[in-house]
């Protein structure tokens, strides 16, 4: 089970009130949160593996040159060395830094690469994997990676984690007409708001879909710009052709790389905390509660 672990931690931070305080008053909504999406996770699915996938870098500077807009409205202050800061409520950056000490005391392995997204350490662990894969994330970009053959699927939260999408390739077909692979390119047709990815004008979900179902693939699509017999309207043909330019660099920034460069790690859920002292010191200061005793004894069972 790989984790998508600021997907989940901003749905933790919005759907717990801020009312739920460490003694000191710091609210710590997004980790008991969190804590308690994984204990629900965990208690669901009983994964033999759990990764708490990380964004060491949630704009990656290889995407932005190749689109700039790329997540552009997000950015809080950009930095020139590193990765630019995101803007984040003043209330959930302060938890971030505690779920991390949470995790590691915990032993639940938390993986980043500099100069990559948690999505893309998803992609390359999923690649690397011997076994099914379950994918839990609230990005739709993932479905990328949906795999039947594979066993790979990605569990979209609803309600929290005990109401689960459960997404495979029927259920995509089903919705966008497409496959795993066949997203990537609907997505970057589409384009994409909360991304900043423009799309190609006047194409959207539904015509992408038809395109995809008529061309194949968006190599397809753009190879019948050219070919005066493709049943393509004169706006469809027009728009695509002056999207030329965005269409051939879009795939590289939309497609999760694979390739990843990630240290050594234990994946094995614990069913033990690495560091109870550190544990017990972290619980009694962030009055983590029963959120933490509850995932303590959902991984001890």
């Amino acid at each position: 089970m790989l984790l998508d672990t600021a997907s989940l931690y901003f749905r933790a931070y919005f759907g717990v009130p801020d009312s739920v305080r460490a003694p000191d008053g710091t609210p710590v909504n997004a980790v008991r949160g969190l804590l308690d999406f994984i204990a629900r996770l965990v208690q669901d699915h009983r994964p033999d593996d759990l990764v708490a996938c990380w964004d060491n870098d949630w704009r990656p500077h290889w995407r932005v040159e190749l689109i700039p807009s790329y997540k552009a409205h997000r950015v809080a202050v950009e930095t020139e060395k590193g990765p630019d800061e995101e803007e984040i409520p003043d209330t959930l950056s302060p938890q971030v830094p505690v779920i991390i000490d949470v995790l590691d005391a915990l032993g639940i392995a938390r993986i980043g690469a500099d100069g990559y997204e948690a999505d893309d350490v998803i992609g390359t662990l999923t690649g690397r994997a011997t076994g099914p894969v379950d994918i839990v994330t609230g990005d739709r970009d993932l479905y990328q990676l949906v795999d039947d053959a594979r066993g790979r699927r990605v569990l979209y939260p609803l309600k929290g984690v005990g109401t689960l999408q459960v997404t495979d390739e029927a259920w995509l077909r089903e919705k966008y007409g497409v496959d795993g692979p066949g997203y990537v390119d609907l997505a970057l047709l589409r384009g994409d708001p909360s991304d900043g990815l423009p799309g190609v004008p006047g194409i959207g979900e539904k015509t992408a879909a038809k395109l995809l179902d008529s061309f194949g693939d968006l190599a397809g699509i753009m190879a019948a710009v050219g070919n005066p017999l493709a049943k393509l309207t004169p706006s469809q043909r027009k728009r695509l052709d002056e999207a030329r330019e965005y269409v051939a660099v879009a795939p590289k920034v939309v497609r999760v790389a694979s390739d990843v460069p990630l240290p050594d790690f234990d994946p094995a859920l614990p069913s033990e905390p690495r560091d109870p002292a550190t544990l017990d010191e972290l619980a009694a200061r962030w009055g983590l509660g029963g959120a933490l005793q509850r995932l303590l004894s959902t991984l001890h069972g």
